[in-house]
């Protein structure tokens, strides 16, 4: 069985607003943030999950009482492992929550403070604080999905595929109902980049590489690339939907045609959907009903 691949083509009118931004010398993150929608949920912004400063998260929960309990989507950002912060995807918070589900964005610890796979561990972290509390806000522990961007979405697959993070973070490793990742490395081996040598080691260990770990208890899949993405090369989708197939496990593999790397994330904006409809694919995948 091959796994499920669909192509959509974007608009030439999207790629002159991108680069419209990039021409005015904007934050993206500012325009985004400021064009996403400001009704039909709540945030609880700041909340700990762990003792450190960087273990904080925010919460987006819908205001949707008759559909309660909603699916909750624990995401992290990308930033190569080494930058990001939780402010700047306040835009993936409202999307998904004006559309029912509840999100919680976390920030977690980045190079030089830690390497790998101390990022990894923070991440279980938060998902354990997910399963623990989000059922206070309405949100259902039964339907909790991890996704990421970039180097968010290897954190947010190494939590799905290998159960020890989960497990030694006290959370429970089988709670996971779903792995979406976004343009994300999974299968990223050798390193060339002389920072990724010393966040991962040098050499590094095939125990960096969510793909190793894909077995038959692996969680159902969104895979979401960009065919023109240079940044993280969308093989790495390929394959790892080529190895959950092999093991008979559930994925769905999306490719954008014509999309770079930041704009399959950039896509929950509703100015920048057009020929990116991650967040439709995602509400699709998290609540199918």
């Amino acid at each position: 069985m091959r796994p499920k691949e669909i192509v959509l083509r974007p608009s030439k009118l999207v790629a002159m607003i991108g680069a419209c931004i990039a021409l005015a010398g904007c934050s993206p993150f500012l325009f985004l943030n400021a064009a996403a929608p400001g009704k039909g949920f709540s945030r609880q912004v700041d909340i700990a999950y762990g003792t450190l400063p960087r273990q904080r998260l925010d919460v987006f929960v819908p205001e949707d009482a008759v559909r309660r309990p909603f699916p909750v989507v624990v995401y992290f950002y990308g930033g190569g492992w080494e930058d990001g912060e939780r402010k700047d995807y306040a835009f993936v918070g409202a999307a998904l929550a004006s559309r029912g589900a509840m999100v919680i964005v976390a920030d977690y610890r980045v190079y030089p403070e830690v390497v790998f796979p101390a990022f990894v561990e923070d991440a279980a972290l938060a998902v354990k604080w997910a399963q623990r509390n989000a059922a206070e806000s309405g949100g259902d522990p039964g339907r909790l999905f991890v996704m990421g961007h970039s180097a968010g979405a290897h954190i947010a697959a190494m939590l799905a595929l290998n159960k020890r993070y989960l497990r030694a973070a006290g959370a429970d490793p089988h709670a996971v109902a779903g792995l979406i990742g976004l343009s994300g490395p999974y299968d990223f081996l050798p390193l060339t980049s002389g920072t990724l040598k010393k966040i991962f080691g040098d050499p590094a260990s095939r125990t960096t590489q969510p793909i190793d770990y894909v077995t038959a208890d692996a969680p159902p899949a969104l895979l979401i690339a960009g065919s023109e993405d240079k940044r993280v090369n969308p093989g790495n989708s390929r394959r790892l939907a080529a190895a959950l197939t092999a093991v008979g496990r559930p994925v769905e593999h999306r490719v954008y045609p014509d999309v770079g790397h930041g704009r399959v994330v950039a896509g929950f904006s509703a100015l920048l959907a057009r020929g990116v409809p991650v967040t439709d694919d995602v509400m699709r995948f998290i609540d199918p009903i």
